[in-house]
């Protein structure tokens, strides 16, 4: 308003100077021009006066449409970018207000300014009765540090995202997953935005479909072990009911009563090492010492089915691992007895095995020039009571996966028919090891 006054003062001083001056000027011509002629002198003052209302009115006139123009092209412009702002307050007044997630609107304590009406229906109240709450009544002290540690960090511009529990009444509790946002404004923090959305049923459902699931192995399991016991009870049954018909015992039957017992009893431990939860006590072992130990064990057998077994070991270092060895040695065992037993009693069997070093891992390989397998068979290594061999259970494998899993490392197999198999087993180096 001042400034509009100071323009209005100066163009009307600039008019009366201009004016002055130019009373002053045109009597001090016309008399010049005169040279003492009253007529002429009289002429002159009656249409100066014209003279000077016609070229201040044009002046005037372009002055004033010029600062009209600018005016009204300034609100132009200034109603545009009003109506710019308002589409945009719109937007983001829907995105708030119709958003299917619960948004509130926090200041730098952690008060609640706004909430949409998701969130009225989260917390199951009004925005009357949720202005100035703090967020932390619907959180029990367990929570509370938890978010309240993601909100310092989302003060210093950076947004988080977790899940925490809220309780209502008291008694009623829901889960949450949500996100932290700045409200960033001039470059300065001056709130926080809390997107949350509901997953309380959404939990409810994923814990039912684990159980589900964990049922439905657990009968496939069931059926498996019934399945695969059924046929030496059978046998069992069988014997016993022709001893007690004929009254005496053949000890050929026995052998192979005792054999059928045996099998039952390792196909229950097996089951028993697969299922069961092992405290396990990992320390650093050096695999070439593990593997040496394992040969030794194995070369007796490999010699009684003819084959051959040969050891290349990693020479330049030693190469350590966290692990508990005596899994490891079952592992090894289990691979190894596979690969001899693979081997035809027609072919002079060769069983191979190399330790290396390969991108910060002990890499063991396994190759025999037994017969190998089908592509269909690699895809289902590792599946209880699925085996090639004619008295096998499938678990040793099934057990070996396992252990090298709980190991954080990985076993691969490759098979070609009648040419062989290799089994990779890459385990981590224990971290000063890995680094040479």
């Amino acid at each position: 308003m001042r400034k509009a006054k100071e323009i209005a003062l100066k163009v009307a001083l600039a008019y009366v100077l201009l004016g002055i001056l130019w009373v002053i000027l045109s009597d001090y011509f016309s008399v010049i021009l005169a040279h003492e002629k009253l007529s002429l002198y009289i002429y002159f003052q009656r249409f100066k006066g014209w003279f000077f209302i016609f070229v201040t009115g044009i002046i005037l006139y372009l002055l004033v449409y010029r600062r009209t123009r600018d005016v009204i092209d300034s609100n132009e412009q200034l109603r545009q970018k009003e109506q710019q702002l308002n589409i945009q307050n719109e937007h983001y007044h829907s995105l708030f207000k119709h958003n299917p997630d619960g948004v509130f609107e926090l200041d730098l304590k952690g008060k609640i300014m706004a909430v949409n009406p998701e969130a009225e229906s989260l917390l199951e109240a009004s925005q009357k009765e949720l202005e100035d709450i703090q967020l932390r009544k619907f959180l029990k002290e367990e929570d509370v540090r938890v978010v309240t540690d993601h909100f310092i960090q989302t003060l210093t511009g950076k947004g988080s995202m977790f899940e925490t529990n809220i309780h209502l009444n008291g008694k009623k509790r829901k889960i949450l997953r949500c996100s932290f946002i700045p409200i960033i404004v001039s470059g300065d923090v001056t709130g926080v935005f809390v997107i949350a959305r509901d997953i309380t049923q959404f939990r409810k459902n994923e814990e039912m479909m684990i159980a589900s699931e964990k049922m439905s192995v657990i009968g496939q399991l069931a059926a498996a072990v019934a399945h695969e016991i059924r046929n030496p009870l059978t046998s069992l049954k069988g014997f016993i009911q022709l001893i007690k018909t004929t009254g005496s015992v053949n000890h050929d039957h026995l052998d192979i009563m005792l054999s059928e017992v045996d099998r039952i009893d390792l196909i229950s431990g097996e089951m028993l090492i697969l299922g069961k939860q092992q405290d396990l006590h990992y320390q650093t072992e050096n695999v070439d010492s593990i593997l040496q130990q394992v040969i030794v064990l194995m070369e007796a057998q490999a010699n009684i089915d003819n084959v051959s077994i040969e050891y290349k070991p990693y020479s330049l270092e030693p190469l350590n691992v966290m692990a508990e060895a005596n899994q490891l040695k079952q592992v090894f065992i289990n691979i190894i007895k596979n690969a001899v037993e693979a081997i035809p009693d027609d072919r002079r069997g060769k069983v191979s095995i190399s330790l290396n070093r390969k991108d910060g891992e002990a890499l063991v390989i396994v190759s025999d020039n037994g017969t190998g397998m089908d592509p269909e068979r690699i895809e289902t290594i590792g599946e209880p009571f699925y085996s090639t061999k004619e008295k096998g259970t499938g678990l040793g494998l099934a057990i070996c996966k396992k252990i090298i899993e709980k190991h954080k490392g990985k076993i691969v197999f490759h098979s070609e028919k009648q040419k062989g198999t290799v089994v990779e087993i890459c385990l981590p180096l224990i971290e000063g090891n890995s680094s040479r």
